[in-house]
């Protein structure tokens, strides 16, 4: 009887652990899609260079933003 709720238990505690799904590390796309704009019409939007459907300016290469961090400001003085 002993024997029988020590497997039950040993059962009891491994069955998640075989069940529980592990997660795959997430891969971040770092290759840069570029993205060219009209400087007049900055809703046209293409991945290749071209002439703007509205005014016929050649489109530009659209730069990310750039981000600025805020410097932390010292708190011990």
């Amino acid at each position: 009887m002993k024997q029988l709720f020590i497997v039950a238990m040993a059962l009891l505690f491994a069955a998640p652990a075989g069940f529980a799904q592990q997660q795959k590390p997430v891969k971040k796309d770092t290759t840069q899609r570029k993205v060219y704009t009209c400087p007049m019409h900055p809703e046209v939007i293409s991945d290749k260079p071209g002439k703007c459907p509205k005014c016929g300016m050649n489109l530009v290469e659209k730069k990310p933003p750039v981000v600025i961090k805020k410097a932390k400001k010292d708190s011990t003085k």
